[in-house]
């Protein structure tokens, strides 16, 4: 690769503004000219049909940023340029050139897309709509804005990487000469890049970029400290500049003894890099050692793990200081080797050492994809975690949530664990095996029970470690639980169990509310629908609001955002414009039955589980004489008939109360919570007596209260247990009176 393009590479030629008009614009041509001809030096690797479109983008741009200055005093048309150097730098292909030298074209200059298209191509035209786009986005402190804006940006680079890639080289050419703009911006575009444009370039694997952005916003953040942190720098650098000439010498000279060609360049930690490090454990300066290091370049793979060797041989290794990320490359594809040893005068050296691709990709990440694609040397780069975002947009509309999901993700610390047939997979730290059989296919997320760490048994909500074997157990009927968001990590398998749960939330509310909807028809007369389909599809589009469907109204009704009565009201007043009128028997049956109940009964069973909520002030079980209240947005509320706050909302919206009877499966394979109380004698070994009992008689115990009142004779046991049905909660009633320690024991009904 070319150098850097970097600030010096287009020198600064500010036009005095007192110039006469026709003059400066001359002067304005003369540098525009001169600064292109610069970019034209880095693009040998394109052919030349590339370069003359490349060309024909920068006299393009010229024209229309004509008379058009930067706070420098600079032609804006040095800005334009130098992105495309950037990119280049980066071996872009001549499209994405183009489309850096014209990403402003649009906003400031009245061109059109249309316009782009006609001059260019089709994919110019969006790589600079989409860089419009992104250039209305602003990150405010609110983070609900801040979310919107930033989904945005990510959803534009999963759809062509390109466009935040000239994003990234547009913001790090901004930050370069960002001592041109007013002090009282400099906070709020720093922070911005610190915390959004840095870590998705190192998310891309541009580390270069990444630590250029980091030391720029540092650098503008805290002037100050920068300053402070450069000239002691610069003091060790002078006191320890003979030995790391040392270093390099006796490490080049064993290296050649041994025949091992080897490309060795010093490198320094970033100021940042530092800076973070004495933040986060507490260090001064002069206590940080590690920070030179070295960069090796090997021929091959091979040539790194024997210079590896030699080098532990030459010079002590630090102990847990050595990361192998050739065999386990990290997420964003980077490969190195990494090892801290101890050099002369105890002072600890790093160095990584790579063959000249993994470097390529160390520096460039996903832009590499264009350098290796011109040479055709590797294919495209690993981008699942660009796809992984428009997965996730697709099951989360939400900004706040999307946002929730991908930035533990743009933040990774990895482990990397192992499935039994040795498939590795990159995670952040801090992943569970949820979040690993999530990683594997959605399907096994859905199904999983339980996983298997090193042989052992273990929990979904395990942490999982570098190095561990994880297997994931499964049952074909299992499904996701909501307890799972408590401890799953990555934004993948948040995203796939909330779209589970909310799935299953729509259609189960929307049969409840299918159910109630026609509950309400056959009080207003109408025992049924129209069969005709041309019919019934003119009835729902007369009921439904614009860009509404079935399913949706069906669900609103279900979790109580629409009255079921007023549907019903608007359906009958439908059809009878349409001659249908009510069957006046049915009509007649509704009237009597409305005497003795509300409504028709809404049947309490297994299918409804998400739309159907016990209430916990009174704990209702089959076998229970039970009410309905539906709720405001969250579905059917069960309460025992006897509830006070029940009777307390019901006086408040008689009209939100629906029948509700236990079905003939209500106790078939699902639990129901019950509080029960007990007074018992204090002793050794009561508690273990009563949870003898509940077990004997098959009832879960969900939690447990015990007062604190060791130093009398009796005390009082709160239990909250999960039973099928009111007759097994009896029997374990009756079988803990029986036992000799309960003094007393009963079911609470009320807080």
């Amino acid at each position: 690769m070319n150098a850097a393009v970097t600030t010096s590479s287009f020198p600064s030629i500010p036009i005095p503004k007192d110039l006469p008009e026709p003059e400066r614009l001359r002067a304005a041509a003369e540098v525009s000219a001169l600064h292109f001809e610069h970019l034209s030096g880095f693009l040998g690797y394109l052919d030349s049909a590339s370069v003359g479109m490349v060309r024909r983008a920068w006299q393009f741009a010229d024209k229309a940023h004509r008379n058009q200055w930067r706070s420098s005093g600079d032609p804006y048309i040095t800005h334009p340029i130098a992105v495309a150097g950037i990119c280049a730098n980066w071996k872009l292909d001549a499209q994405a050139l183009s489309a850096a030298l014209l990403h402003d074209a649009m906003e400031d200059c009245g061109i059109t897309k249309d316009d782009l298209r006609e001059q260019f191509d089709d994919t110019v035209a969006e790589l600079v709509d989409g860089l419009t786009k992104l250039d209305k986005l602003h990150f405010n402190t609110r983070e609900e804005s801040q979310a919107e804006s930033f989904r945005k940006m990510l959803l534009a680079m999963a759809k062509d990487v390109r466009v935040i890639l000239i994003k990234l080289a547009d913001r790090t050419h901004n930050m370069r000469t960002m001592g041109d703009m007013p002090r009282s911006k400099w906070g709020r575009i720093a922070s911005e890049t610190l915390e959004i444009f840095a870590p998705i370039a190192h998310r891309l694997g541009l580390n270069q970029s990444y630590r250029e952005l980091q030391d720029l916003s540092f650098r503008h953040l805290h002037p100050w400290r920068y300053a402070t942190l450069e000239k002691a720098i610069g003091k060790s650098r002078s006191r320890r500049r003979d030995l790391v000439q040392r270093v390099h010498n006796e490490v080049q000279a064993i290296f050649e003894r041994l025949g091992l060609t080897a490309r060795l360049a010093g490198r320094e930690n970033t100021l940042f890099a530092l800076y973070q490090k004495m933040q986060r454990q507490h260090q001064s300066f002069a206590q940080v050692t590690d920070i030179y290091g070295f960069r090796i370049i090997l021929p091959t793979t091979t040539d790194c793990y024997t210079a590896l060797g030699v080098l532990h041989q030459l010079y002590k290794p630090v102990p847990g200081r050595f990361k192998d990320h050739i065999a386990i490359a990290k997420s964003n594809g980077y490969q190195s080797l990494h090892t801290t040893l101890v050099g002369p005068s105890g002072v600890n050296i790093e160095f990584q050492l790579r063959t000249e691709s993994m470097h390529i990709v160390a520096e460039a990440g996903v832009a590499a994809h264009w350098l290796y694609k011109s040479e055709g040397q590797q294919e495209a780069l690993n981008t699942k975690w660009l796809q992984s975002l428009l997965d996730i947009q697709n099951e989360t509309r939400d900004a706040s949530e999307f946002w929730d999901n991908v930035k533990v993700d743009l933040f990774p610390d990895s482990i990397y664990v192992f499935t039994p047939k040795s498939k590795v997979f990159s995670m952040p730290h801090g992943a569970t095996a949820i979040d690993f059989a999530y990683a594997i296919h959605s399907n096994v997320g859905h199904h999983a029970t339980g996983a298997i760490i090193n042989g052992e048994a273990a929990s979904l909500r395990t942490a999982l470690k570098s190095g561990d074997v994880v297997e994931i157990t499964l049952d074909e009927n299992a499904e996701p639980n909501p307890m799972w968001l408590n401890f799953a990590k990555t934004g993948r398998a948040r995203s796939k169990i909330r779209n589970h749960l909310k799935t299953v939330a729509q259609t189960e509310s929307a049969a409840l509310g299918e159910q109630l909807l026609a509950q309400a028809l056959r009080e207003e007369g109408i025992a049924e629908l129209p069969a005709d389909e041309d019919a019934l599809e003119a009835l729902w589009q007369a009921v439904l609001k614009p860009g509404q469907t079935q399913t949706e109204l069906l669900s609103d009704i279900g979790l109580g955002r629409q009255v079921a009565t007023l549907v019903a009201q608007q359906i009958t007043s439908y059809l009878l414009h349409q001659g249908q009128r009510p069957d006046a028997l049915l009509l007649t049956q509704q009237r009597f039955t409305q005497n003795t109940r509300p409504h028709s009964s809404v049947i309490l069973d297994n299918q409804n589980r998400a739309a159907t909520h016990y209430a916990p002030c009174c704990t209702p079980v089959p076998g229970d004489a039970v009410t309905g209240y539906l709720g405001h947005g969250d579905g059917l509320h069960v309460h025992r008939s006897d509830c006070t706050e029940a009777q307390h909302l019901l006086e408040r919206q008689p009209e939100r109360q629906i029948a509700v009877e236990w079905g003939e499966d209500a106790n078939t394979g699902h639990l129901y919570n019950a509080n029960i109380t007990l007074t018992v004698q204090n002793g050794r070994g009561v508690l273990a007596r009563i949870t003898q009992v509940l077990a004997d008689t098959d009832v879960d115990i969900r939690r447990v209260d015990i007062e604190d009142e060791s130093a009398m004779q009796t005390t009082v046991l709160r239990f909250t247990v999960a039973v099928h049905d009111q007759l097994q909660l009896e029997t374990a009633l009756r079988a803990l009176r029986r036992n000799t320690v309960v003094l007393s024991c009963s079911r609470v009904l009320a807080p």
